[in-house]
Order: C-alpha cells, then sequence, then structure tokens
C-alpha cells in the first residue's frame, strides 16, 4: 500500500460515492474501484460497504481505522514536504487561519500589515466559533486560528493577544440613549437583547447570565444566534440591542450603530492565537505568530 492509494481511499470516505470521489482525483470511475480491491485483498478485510442504493458508502470498523491513521500518515507526510521545500527559501505559500466570528474585526489591520512585510503568501480564511474552529484544527484544514476565551486548550498552543470589556451595541434610532455614553448592566434590565451564543460550550451568553444572576436580573432575550453579523444587522435595524467586544462590530457597520460602555461590571473578552502542539508550522505561520506576539 502506498501514499497514493491513501489519498483515493480519503477521497472515497469524504465524498461518500465512488463516483464522486473518481471525479474529484480527476480519474475514470473503474480504476478507482479496482485500487479499493487491491487495498482489501491486501490488508484482508473489508473497508467500505455499499449502501441499498448502491450510490453511497460507508465505513466499516476496519474501515474507520484505516481512515484515521491514513489521515494521520499524509498530514505527516505533507507537513514533511512541506518542511523540506521550505529550507532555504523564502517566506512565500498560502496561509490557513481559522478566525471566531466575534474576533473578525480584529484581523484586517494585522492582516494586512502582516502582507506588507510578506507579499508572496495568501491566506485562506475559516469563519465560525471556537468549537467549530477547535475542530478544522483538528482536521488540520487550518495551520492557525484566532479565537475568543474559553477554548478547550487540551493539545494547543496558545498566545494571548490582549483582553478588553463588552460593550452595548444598540440602533441609532432608539431615544432612550440619546446624550448617554455609558449604561450599567442593570438598566439593561428590561431592554430586548439579542445576544451571540456558541453552538457548543461556554461563552460570551454563559459570561453574561452569570453576570445578570449576579444582580439578580432576568434579562429579556428576544433572540440567540450564533452569527455575530446577523445580529448586528438586526440591532442596525432596530430589533434590539446587543452586547459584544468593542472589536467585534466591523468599523463599516459602526455608523449606523450607537456603541455605550458598560460601567458596573468587569466582565471582558479575551482573544487567544492558537495552534496544534503537534504539527509542524509553515514559515509564514510561525512570523504570523511572532508578529501578533509582539
Amino acid at each position: 500500500m502506498d501514499i497514493r492509494q491513501l489519498r483515493y481511499f480519503l477521497a472515497i470516505v469524504e465524498e461518500g460515492q465512488i463516483s464522486r470521489a473518481a471525479k474529484k482525483l480527476n480519474m475514470a470511475q473503474p480504476p478507482l474501484s479496482q485500487q479499493l480491491r487491491l487495498m482489501e485483498e491486501e490488508l484482508g478485510v473489508t473497508l467500505l460497504e455499499r449502501q441499498r442504493n448502491k450510490k453511497s458508502v460507508e465505513l466499516t470498523e476496519a474501515g474507520k481505522v484505516l481512515y484515521e491513521k491514513a489521515r494521520h500518515v499524509l498530514h505527516v507526510f505533507e507537513e514533511s514536504m512541506r518542511e523540506v521545500k521550505e529550507t532555504g527559501d523564502g517566506v512565500r505559500g498560502e496561509l490557513s487561519l481559522g478566525v471566531a466570528l466575534l474576533c473578525a474585526s480584529y484581523l484586517p489591520e494585522k492582516l494586512q500589515r502582516f502582507r506588507e512585510q510578506y507579499p508572496h503568501v495568501s491566506f485562506r480564511l475559516w469563519g465560525g466559533d471556537p468549537f467549530s474552529i477547535r475542530e478544522r484544527l483538528e482536521r488540520r484544514d487550518i495551520e492557525l486560528a484566532i479565537v475568543s476565551l474559553p477554548i478547550d486548550d487540551s493539545g494547543l498552543s496558545m498566545v494571548r493577544l490582549g483582553t478588553e470589556p463588552f460593550v452595548l451595541v444598540a440602533p441609532t434610532s432608539w431615544e432612550m440613549l440619546n446624550d448617554q455614553t455609558a449604561v450599567s448592566i442593570t438598566e439593561l434590565a428590561d431592554v430586548p437583547l439579542l445576544l451571540v451564543r456558541r453552538e457548543k460550550g461556554e461563552g460570551l451568553y454563559e459570561q453574561l447570565m452569570a453576570e445578570w444572576e449576579r444582580f439578580g436580573i432576568r434579562p429579556n432575550v428576544v433572540c440567540e444566534c450564533q452569527d455575530v453579523h446577523i445580529v448586528l444587522s438586526l440591532v442596525a435595524f432596530g430589533m434590539g440591542a446587543s452586547i459584544m467586544p468593542r472589536t467585534a462590530i466591523p468599523p463599516f457597520i459602526r455608523k449606523e450603530l450607537r456603541v455605550l460602555e458598560i460601567i458596573d461590571t468587569a466582565l471582558c473578552s479575551e482573544t487567544a492565537l492558537v495552534w496544534l502542539k503537534d504539527r509542524y508550522l509553515s514559515k509564514a505561520a510561525q512570523r504570523l505568530i511572532k508578529m501578533l506576539a509582539e
């Protein structure tokens, strides 16, 4: 069995059909099916079972073991080849980076500065919540990630990038906030709130709920959403207010919103750069870590 066959096997599993995998690999279906049979004959096990519709395939227990091992072998192989190619070479290539949506506005100035220093580096960006970003790190879809804490940091290296307090984001049309530059969290008890909430794990939402509980307040939450940009669009339309880090608000939408400090809480958001401890990082990734850490 060789690297080429492992790539074929992964493509079949990830596409779910031999025909789709063949199309992805730019090859005919019969030779791909033959390679799968050769692998099964060499190992003496069945790796994939066809479903009743005879189109999709499903991993057997042996196939599941091979899939995980094959992914690891290919990751190590590809990272080794990258390391060899980068020896003595300049900083170039594609840098894959995950960005938690609450941190998205933190990024443009940093990436622009990085591009000025390393113009031969391009980016591939993935957005999501910290849980999905962590999954992409583990699948090695991305090298680095900028996330809002907390995050499960087992197996991760981390550089903390700073903290900032939460702010209230409200529609410009709300007369109740005229001439105010700050607001008490206790004043928000009856305000309709649109809050960002992670799909899995604790984050901003849980922090806010714990703080309101400390004050004995039951907030008027009218909407929960994973996507900060959807929340900000609804706020700008006048549906309610929200609470989030200031850097979560893109500059192009700030003119449509009012941003007020929250004066009676120490709650804050912390941003971090994370990556897997056990993988090779490209020169571009190493330079970005250094730049952000400074």
